[in-house]
């Protein structure tokens, strides 16, 4: 009986939205076809893999190519360089679309409001290779940077040159690059505001900044952590196009990534199951940071992802 009701309840649901099941079926199919079929050759990792032999025919080497990069004189320098880029990146790139979506919520002339939408959304759309090319320009000793330095006093050099600077260029051009897009979802949140908590906080006496404290950020609470969760989870899986674009040999030092180096080590050096190896150790990580956030987020406040 519960069988035949079980069927039945499914047979209802398919007939009354069986065009909403019809739209997403193309996106089971991309996530089918793109991410969970390839996870396949995630076995690579444990084998000597070579072309001729195959997946399935290649010998299983086990865990030495995780040894092996756990040994290697790259190791240290990789995970430092990709988790003191991702915290950068998330300590100083992640508050910045709140702060600009709070300030663009405050704003009442529409058409400056508008202005200021589409200047800051507009560096998302540019090309890498377009923007990278700007800062390599801008970086240059005859370069817009150094020109504004000179105006100071500062002597003239090559920044991208130089490996201390290295991570405050990738992080300011990321969030110049991005801090318009990431606002859209924060002022999409704000336009949820109920009016009239302003209105009653006003009646309370409370000013702008506490509206802000204990209006605003109550209400947007759970979209900031939703997406701090999906931030934490993809710390780790930092691009390897604009490290490869924006890096040289001589920034190394500061530059070099994991996915860079996955990049190098599997498509130049053609050395799959090694860089297979360290990919999946990196995306362990990812899921394991993922993981742990949503548990915390769980813990502390109402909002998870699960």
């Amino acid at each position: 009986m519960e069988k035949r009701s079980l069927a039945y309840r499914i047979q209802k649901d398919w007939s009354r939205n069986k065009a909403l099941y019809l739209l997403v079926i193309p996106v089971l199919i991309f996530y089918i076809v793109f991410h969970y079929k390839p996870m396949y050759g995630a076995i690579i990792a444990f084998k000597d893999y070579t072309p001729a032999l195959g997946v399935a025919k290649s010998p299983w080497v086990g865990l030495d190519n995780f040894t092996r990069f756990f040994n290697s004189i790259y190791f240290g320098r990789l995970i430092r360089n990709t988790v003191l880029l991702s915290l950068y990146n998330l300590i100083f790139g992640f508050p910045a679309p709140i702060i600009l979506a709070l300030l663009l919520n405050e704003v009442k002339n529409k058409k400056f409001k508008s202005l200021t939408q589409t200047i800051t959304y507009l560096p998302h759309f540019i090309s890498l290779i377009v923007v990278v090319g700007m800062i390599t320009d801008f970086s240059l000793s005859t370069g817009l940077f150094n020109d504004i330095a000179a105006l100071f006093g500062m002597e003239r050099a090559p920044l991208l040159q130089d490996p201390k600077l290295y991570r405050s260029i990738y992080v300011i051009s990321s969030i110049w690059q991005e801090v318009g897009w990431g606002a859209i979802i924060y002022l999409s949140a704000l336009a949820g505001v109920d009016s009239q908590l302003y209105e009653a906080a006003q009646i309370d006496g409370a000013g702008k900044w506490k509206q802000l404290i204990h209006v605003t950020l109550p209400a947007i609470a759970p979209t900031i952590i939703v997406m701090l969760i999906l931030k934490t989870g993809s710390l780790m899986n930092m691009g390897y196009e604009k490290t490869i674009l924006l890096s040289n040999p001589a920034t190394y030092e500061t530059a070099d990534i994991i996915s860079s180096y996955v990049y190098r080590i599997g498509l130049l050096e053609q050395d799959w199951s090694y860089s297979t190896a360290i990919g999946l150790f990196n995306s362990v990580i990812n899921m394991a940071l993922l993981i742990f956030t949503n548990k915390m987020s769980k813990k502390y406040s109402e909002t998870s992802l699960w």
